[in-house]
């Protein structure tokens, strides 16, 4: 049963019949305390004399119109009414507001209607419509026409829609971790609890909040948006930054009896460049590692306003090859781990020789075939399975890198190709003959403990004399 109340009414004549009604309220099953569906503070019905006899409506205009929708397991019933047997040939409803509730705890999502035209209202076939709105989240402005109808009486959620859209001017502030204008268009249709969409985006200045990088970011996309809570199920998502494309597929949507949405997704890339990847995280001017790189990856960012290096989690696999570092420290320290040497700098002795002889050898080693296992959580990237080889010698490595502090803990083996003391001279090679012990003779090379610790900034490249001796006691065991 629904109920329409009018605080005024009065009706007019010429030059065409029809009526002005003020305060209107349309409750649906009304409840005590309960509020109205639709509230409007002025409608003006216009009508013709040959309508009169054919059940056609001229024009409907609705001024200050509020539709509030009530939250599903509220207890409030939401059905639409069966089909009229009036056709109204238009509707007019601009400065609507339409509330959304998805959940009785949670406050409601409210589109502004700057402009809304709404044609063959009640007709046998579906209402056209066109619309310019502001979107709640992300806030943006929408400019969009199509078809809608008609009404499923038996369920909202199964009513036809369909349409082309643009989005501009949205802003990714609102999702905490990340930053940018988003502008998109495409095409949707579908039912109302199931709108297939297709489209592209353009972010000229995309950027995650913890980083000082942006980035032009362009997307292409499939995907299915329940119109009813909006919550949105990416099928296919090809996204390209700089000279990288990351292809993707998952979802943003909610959870029982968690606030907000999640983010849930899927991503995979082959054969893109390193550096742009850690240039979105990166503070630094330059990224830290540059190379070519294939990974498989499943991300999860729940809602909430910790920061976004501290709520992401991340889990997957990734190869770099060709790999060198942007920081001269940390480059060092892979050059020396391929001479079979564990020393950060050359003694003055060595370089002189260099210098002497015209030895201008190119000063970094490129890494190949790293590879690895990451789970990260909480800021903290854990990796296991952490393999890479250089000119001379390969490591195998498993440990921690804190994204927040730039901490690394890293431990491992480094296998070389030939005894570390007939790979290096001078004072270096005084001292590999004095730690001989730590290193244990194989077939082919020397397999000894390492450690890579310290901060990116100032890392340390060393012996990890620690395991050597925890070893030692379980082989004395």
């Amino acid at each position: 049963m629904s109920r329409v109340d009018a605080g005024a009414f009065h009706g007019t004549y010429f030059p065409r019949p029809g009526c002005v009604l003020e305060h209107v309220k349309f409750q649906h099953n009304p409840k005590p305390g309960s509020p109205p569906l639709i509230t409007v503070d002025r409608i003006r019905i216009e009508g013709s004399f040959f309508g009169l006899f054919t059940k056609h409506v001229k024009r409907i205009s609705a001024e200050g119109m509020h539709i509030l929708t009530p939250p599903r397991g509220s207890g409030e019933p939401f059905q639409t009414p069966h089909r009229s047997t009036v056709v109204v040939d238009e509707l007019i409803a601009d400065g609507a507001v339409l509330e959304v509730s998805s959940k009785p705890d949670k406050q409601p999502l409210k589109f502004f209607f700057h402009n809304f035209d709404l044609r063959n209202v009640g007709g046998n076939g579906p209402a056209s419509f066109q619309a310019k709105l502001s979107n709640p989240e992300p806030p943006g402005e929408i400019t969009t026409s199509g078809k809608f109808g008609p009404w499923s009486a038996d369920d909202v959620g199964q009513t036809p829609v369909s349409g082309d859209y643009l989005f501009e001017q949205a802003d990714l502030s609102v999702f905490h971790g990340i930053a940018g204008l988003l502008s998109s268009s495409g095409k949707f249709s579908g039912v109302l609890n199931h709108i297939e969409v297709q489209g592209n985006t353009d972010t000229p200045r995309f950027g995650v909040t913890s980083s000082s990088h942006q980035v032009q970011l362009r997307t292409q996309f499939q995907a299915a948006v329940n119109g009813e809570n909006g919550d949105t199920f990416l099928q296919h998502v090809s996204a390209t930054f700089w000279k990288t494309t990351v292809l993707s597929h998952g979802s943003v949507a909610g959870k029982t009896g968690q606030p907000g949405k999640t983010v849930s997704v899927e991503l995979a890339s082959k054969n893109g460049r390193i550096q742009d990847i850690l240039l979105l995280f990166a503070k630094a001017p330059r990224a830290p590692m540059s190379g070519v790189t294939s990974f498989r990856a499943k991300v999860s960012i729940p809602p909430g306003t910790r920061p976004f290096l501290e709520k992401v989690e991340l889990q997957g696999d990734f190869g770099i090859d060709a790999g060198t570092f942007t920081n001269s420290n940390t480059q060092e320290g892979v050059n020396h781990l391929s001479e079979g040497a564990l020393f950060q700098k050359d003694s003055k002795e060595e370089d002189h020789k260099n210098e002497k002889s015209g030895n201008d050898e190119d000063p970094e080693t490129v890494l190949s075939n790293l590879t690895g296992h990451v789970r990260l959580q909480d800021g903290t990237a854990r990796f296991s399975n952490l393999s890479f080889t250089v000119p001379g010698a390969s490591a195998q490595l498993q440990g921690t890198y804190n994204l927040i502090t730039e901490k690394i803990d890293l431990h491992g083996t480094l296998r070389t190709e030939s005894s570390p003391s007939n790979t290096t001279s001078g004072v270096k090679a005084l001292m590999l003959k004095v730690l001989s012990p730590f290193f244990k003779k194989k077939p082919v090379g020397y397999v000894a403990p390492v450690k890579i610790t310290g901060t990116y900034d100032h890392p340390l490249f060393g012996l990890d004399l620690m395991a050597n001796d925890k070893n030692d006691k379980k082989d004395h065991k």
